[in-house]
């Protein structure tokens, strides 16, 4: 009667599972895993049934071909010397697969499921307690994380050392090595770290105002009072005498009735004396000869020299980039609008080697780097490091008697950690450099007098003012912001140039014959015409 109701339900499971096989969907990993190992039973009973019956069944139930090992089929022989009735067991499943309950009766009774993939035809056995549990191969393709990011947390499940885990870059899958109850951590692992990374948008907006007002007013008179040069005595007023003799000779020609007579005159012996005084080296001399020497006293000085100033300057200048990119999740994104400025390093030469220059590059302008990191609640968590440099001088430097020459650069930067709204904006202030410069001159005494004193003072002042702003906006980028653009690129074959052309390229219909450096195609036109 047992093995009788044992047919009866074991039908009724059949007729049953092919009822819901129809309703049965898969939507996540989980479900196409649990797919793979049959279809779920609603319930699955038997009742004082042979261990051998119930495996028997199930194994048809989960289309395995298999054999008992005759160890497992042996009369067992007790204590006493009588055999052993076979074990009967009665269980009652609920909404497990036929494969999931074979493998929960066979690891129950000590027993094991040893597959044979050349025959495709596996054996029940008893399971050694001292054996290893069996290794198990599975490759998974991953969709979305690289797998080399994914094996640490992968290492970190198994529990069998001899576990392995091998990445294939190129493909994206993993071929793990490890036994079964490690494999199904494997499983869920993949499925939750497997998933698409969401996107941000990064707009930043970087305005830098400058402004250099300036003006000057008034009579600066340091050309007539700050460095006047004037001399007096202790000059040089000897000089040195030169005589010619004889004289200089001259010719006189006279035309005569008989013809031109020509007449030779030489001057008596002459001397010149030149003085070796010069501007800013006079005085005066006395010798019993001549007296005082020269004439005349002088005084030399530079003159009088005044420079008026009443003038006003202002400069306004305005720099806006605004960079716009998208990064990944927590992935680091480099917004640059810079140029690249030599920087030269000169190697001496020396007696048989010619002095030589090494050129490297540093970037000046506008860095902004900005990593995003998507928190639960949509909002984004910023690390925000903008740079603005420029090159603000020059500077000089004597070292061994060498003068070397090099830039000074100017460098703003600040770094900071927020959290924003998606789409909203963080405003980045306070980098604002403002220098005031004044410088008063005036006579003394003279500078100081009421009204009249502004002919003998000078004021200037000068301002320069800088002001960064930067405004970064990240936006989570959602799947219904992109869009699909058609484009036929890989349908158009590239055209050898010995076929004739079937088109032209946008915008040369444009260039004529007046316009085109080419001859004209007078053939092309007359076809043209014959149509």
């Amino acid at each position: 009667m047992k093995i009788k109701a044992l047919t009866i339900i074991t039908a009724g499971l059949i007729a049953f599972s092919m009822g819901v096989s129809a309703q049965t969907t898969t939507s996540t990993k989980a479900e196409e895993a649990q797919q793979s190992r049959g279809e779920v039973v609603p319930l699955i009973t038997f009742d004082e049934t042979p261990l051998t019956d119930v495996i028997t069944t199930l194994a048809r139930q989960a289309a395995i071909n298999f054999q008992f090992d005759p160890k497992v089929t042996a009369v067992q022989i007790g204590p006493n010397g009588a055999p052993v009735p076979p074990a009967v067991i009665s269980i009652r499943f609920e909404n497990v697969t036929a494969l999931d309950a074979f493998e929960a009766v066979l690891d129950n009774h000590g027993l094991q499921y040893l597959p044979n993939e050349k025959t495709k035809i596996g054996r029940v056995a008893p399971r050694d307690a001292k054996a290893l549990e069996p290794l198990v191969t599975q490759i998974f393709q991953l969709r979305y994380t690289s797998p080399t990011n994914i094996i640490p947390a992968i290492q970190s499940t198994f529990s069998d050392t001899r576990a392995k885990v091998t990445p294939d870059i190129r493909s994206s899958k993993v071929l793990i090595n490890a036994i079964e109850k490690d494999m199904k951590n494997v499983e869920k692992i993949i499925e939750e770290l497997d998933t698409a990374t969401k996107q941000v948008l990064i707009e930043a907006r970087i305005v830098e105002t400058a402004r250099n007002p300036s003006t000057i007013k008034g009579i600066d008179w340091g050309g007539t009072l700050r460095a006047q040069n004037f001399t007096f005595g202790n000059g040089f007023t000897t000089g040195a005498t030169v005589t010619t003799a004889p004289g200089t000779s001259s010719s006189t020609t006279t035309v005569l009735p008989t013809g031109p007579v020509t007449t030779t005159t030489t001057s008596p012996a002459s001397s010149v004396t030149t003085l070796n005084s010069a501007l800013g080296q006079g005085g005066f001399s006395v010798n019993t000869k001549d007296g005082i020497f020269p004439g005349i006293g002088f005084l030399n000085a530079d003159g009088v020299s005044g420079v008026l100033s009443f003038f006003n300057e202002d400069t306004d200048s305005e720099v806006v980039a605004t960079p716009r990119t998208v990064t990944m999740d927590n992935q680091l994104a480099t917004l640059s609008v810079t140029r690249a400025f030599p920087i030269f390093e000169v190697t001496p030469g020396s007696a048989n080697t010619p002095a030589a220059a090494e050129v490297t590059y540093t970037n000046v302008g506008t860095i902004l780097q900005v990593t995003p990191r998507i928190t639960a609640d949509s909002n984004v968590f910023l690390h925000v490091i903008p740079e603005v440099s420029n090159i603000d001088g020059k500077d000089l430097q004597t070292i061994n008697n060498a003068t070397f020459e090099a830039n000074i650069y100017a460098l703003r930067k600040m770094e900071t950690h927020v959290i924003i709204p998606s789409g909203n904006t963080l405003v980045m202030g306070g980098l604002v450099s403002d220098n005031t410069t004044k410088q008063y001159s005036k006579v003394p005494a003279l500078g100081d007098a009421p009204l009249f004193g502004r002919l003998f003072r000078r004021d200037s002042k000068a301002r320069s003012k800088v002001n960064l702003i930067i405004f970064v906006t990240p936006t989570i980028v959602q799947d219904y912001d992109y869009h699909y653009t058609p484009t036929d690129y890989l349908q158009n074959r590239v055209q050898d140039q010995n076929m004739p052309k079937t088109h032209v390229a946008p915008g040369d219909e444009d260039w004529s014959a007046w316009d085109s450096g080419k001859p004209k195609d007078w053939k092309k036109d007359t076809k043209k015409d014959t149509k």
